[in-house]
């Protein structure tokens, strides 16, 4: 009788590493928390080639670094899965980068018009997030010698920084430049991008935790390195969540948000705080991507729902 082996990984686990392993979760991700922010500022949704590029954007920024040099030798389960891939990784960014760069000079020619019109607060508003973005890879786009990453305790700052932009910001910018509009400063919107930054900072934080001992080693000066995990998650993990909820409770009540609203908005800081205390005890790979991670895509859907009820 012929015996036939049983694959090492299942269909489900490859299709697991090929979503979270390859970041199209974090272009999910962006594409539900700009949905979020883009109704609780009250403003119609953008068309569907937005999302899709804001998807490819993302996607592409977050595969560049396993793509401009040969991923070195490691026993980190997603650098070894982007070795085996390299080459497949090489042809999806040439042509995520050819959609974008076909995309940009659409943009511009259709557009010019109103492009024209557009003045220093636009500007200023479409670079500093990419400028951002890209220092924190390396301010030489051929060196990464130079890098905000370097800044242990700036990192999750500057990831929060950036996504909070993307998806609070970059909707309404974009619809305001298309339609030859000024960008309207909104207490809302302010405060978005705060509660925004502040989550996705706590975030960034938590997944210093997994890196601790590398850090550590490399003098990397992360909040967990320097302060332990017991005093990060006391000090830093409970009250920066606290204080966003505090945030939001005052902004709610002034404006008379039911309960059932209040509640559903709630929610994800609540998860925010027992998935830090969660991670006292040591936890996989797939455990940062899928549950810490996954606290981005569980915000963006109670605050979708929670602006449709």
């Amino acid at each position: 009788m012929t015996v036939i082996p049983l694959s090492s990984t299942s269909t489900a686990e490859k299709i697991a590493e090929f979503i979270f392993y390859g970041n199209y979760f974090y272009g999910i991700c962006v594409v539900a928390q700009a949905i979020e922010a883009t109704l609780q500022q009250g403003y119609p949704l953008n068309g569907w080639t937005y999302y899709c590029l804001a998807f490819i954007t993302t996607v592409f920024y977050y595969n560049y670094p396993y793509v401009r040099k040969y991923p070195a030798e490691s026993t980190d389960p997603r650098t070894l899965w982007y070795k085996k891939r390299y080459r497949f990784i090489q042809c999806n960014q040439r042509f995520f980068a050819f959609i974008l760069g076909v995309s940009l000079i659409f943009f511009l020619y259709h557009y010019q018009d109103s492009i024209r019109k557009a003045n220093l607060i636009h500007w200023f508003l479409v670079l500093i997030f990419p400028a951002v973005a890209t220092m924190y890879y390396g301010l030489n786009v051929f060196s990464a010698k130079y890098n905000l990453r370097k800044i242990g305790w700036l990192k999750p700052f500057i990831i929060g920084f950036t996504w909070s932009g993307m998806v609070s910001i970059y909707p309404i910018l974009f619809q305001n430049m298309i339609k030859g509009e000024p960008y309207l400063y909104t207490s809302i919107g302010a405060l978005l991008f705060l509660k925004n930054l502040m989550y996705l900072s706590v975030l960034a934080m938590m997944f210093d935790i997994k890196d601790y001992a590398a850090d550590s080693h490399n003098q990397l000066n992360t909040f967990v390195v320097k302060l332990g995990l017991r005093k990060m998650i006391f000090y830093i993990f409970l009250p920066l969540p606290l204080l966003g909820l505090l945030t939001f409770l005052s902004y709610a009540t002034i404006h008379n948000f039911h309960l059932l609203k209040m509640a559903l908005m709630m929610i994800p800081f609540f998860l925010l705080i027992l998935a830090g205390l969660s991670l006292r005890k040591r936890r996989t790979l797939m455990y940062y991507l899928i549950v810490i991670d996954g606290l981005m895509l569980v915000k963006a859907a109670f605050g979708i729902v929670a602006m449709l009820v």
